[in-house]
């Protein structure tokens, strides 16, 4: 019986320390996963900025009808991953009037493609969310590098970053046009990475689409996702390293980078 009980100890044992030993590789994995980045990159439309004038001026070409609007936003994401897919290149702002055009022929709207340039002009004159200028000033005043990274030329975001008197508050800015490719496409995030001369470990995405966070990831890079109004997670790609409503929170929650 004696006998019985030793094995039985010794068994228990066994087990708490494989137990204690996949704990702590779990906690470890957990401390790098969630490692303080020293640059964060930043998508830029609708993640800072705010894109309800756009919405309305599409919308208006297009029946005044907010779901066709939709439409042409996921065609546009839809054919710039075809674009990426067959190894070719358009820049944004024309794979985004091509698809604004697409939209309305297939819904029998008649729109001449002066009409379309003009519904899409806003996306240079969108104004932050309440949240970006605050929260950007704050990752600033604790050390972070802050780098715009979309997939719109880099004029436009230069353009964009401007009339939303947020340019100041960037350490610069990074198109995916350089690569003559898209996001989510993962050489676009390496490519971001190796630009700002930083591990990809020791970067992060902010993003409010979940296309982006998915990217991002499987990157490698860490990466925070913005619950914007009407956007959500993808539900079969890994988690983001942090979940927050704006931009502040984010800035709230990270440490300020040790010198």
């Amino acid at each position: 019986m004696k006998k019985l009980i030793l094995k039985l100890i010794m068994f228990l044992n066994i087990v708490l320390l494989a137990l204690g030993q996949a704990s702590a590789k779990t906690q470890d994995q957990k401390m790098e996963h969630t490692t303080t980045p020293r640059v964060i990159f930043f998508d830029v439309n609708e993640t800072l900025l705010d894109l309800e004038p756009l919405k309305k001026s599409v919308s208006n070409v297009l029946n005044n009808n907010s779901d066709l609007m939709k439409l042409w936003f996921t065609t546009m994401l839809q054919y710039s991953l075809v674009e990426t897919a067959t190894e070719q290149y358009h820049d944004f702002g024309q794979v985004g009037l091509a698809s604004l055009l697409m939209v309305a022929q297939n819904q029998g709207i008649s729109l001449t493609e002066e009409q379309a340039r003009q519904a899409l002009t806003p996306i240079l004159h969108l104004p932050a969310h309440q949240d970006v200028k605050k929260g950007l000033k704050l990752l600033k005043q604790k050390g972070y590098k802050i780098y715009a990274l979309t997939n719109s030329s880099k004029s436009a975001v230069e353009k964009q970053l401007t009339n939303a008197n947020i340019i100041d508050l960037f350490d610069g800015y990074l198109s995916a046009g350089e690569l003559e490719s898209y996001k989510p496409n993962l050489k676009v995030y390496q490519w971001a990475a190796h630009k700002v001369q930083t591990p990809i470990a020791d970067t992060m995405l902010v993003a409010a689409h979940g296309w982006d966070i998915t990217g991002a990831q499987n990157a490698k890079m860490q990466t925070t996702f913005i619950s914007r109004k009407g956007q959500s997670l993808y539900p079969l790609a890994t988690k983001p390293n942090y979940v927050f409503e704006n931009i502040l929170e984010l800035a709230n929650a990270l440490p300020p980078i040790k010198p």
